[in-house]
């Protein structure tokens, strides 16, 4: 059973890693994209794609460094997941 949970609490921290890595690349390359543009619609996308990985490597924080309760990590996750795409669903309507 230990190993069990070993072998998924690895599997979830690659998972976060590779989710870290490409949000990153993404809200890079967006907010290269804006800087490049001054589109106030991809600036906003920038900002929610960096929303969403912020979400992402907070919550990996709180749960293997911090040690905080794992249905916190999970609410702290989703509410900035939400935000993060809120941000993203407002950049298509940016003119």
């Amino acid at each position: 059973m230990n190993g069990d949970l070993v072998s998924v609490t690895s599997l979830v921290v690659a998972l976060k890693t590779i989710t870290l890595t490409l949000g990153g690349l993404i809200t890079y390359f967006t907010y290269r994209a804006y800087r490049r543009t001054d589109s106030p619609a991809l600036r906003a996308l920038a900002l929610g794609f960096g929303v969403v990985t912020l979400g992402a490597f907070l919550a990996g924080i709180a749960d293997q460094i911090v040690g905080v309760d794992r249905t916190t990590v999970l609410v702290i996750e989703s509410t900035l997941t939400a935000a993060g795409f809120g941000v993203i669903t407002y950049s298509v309507y940016v003119e």
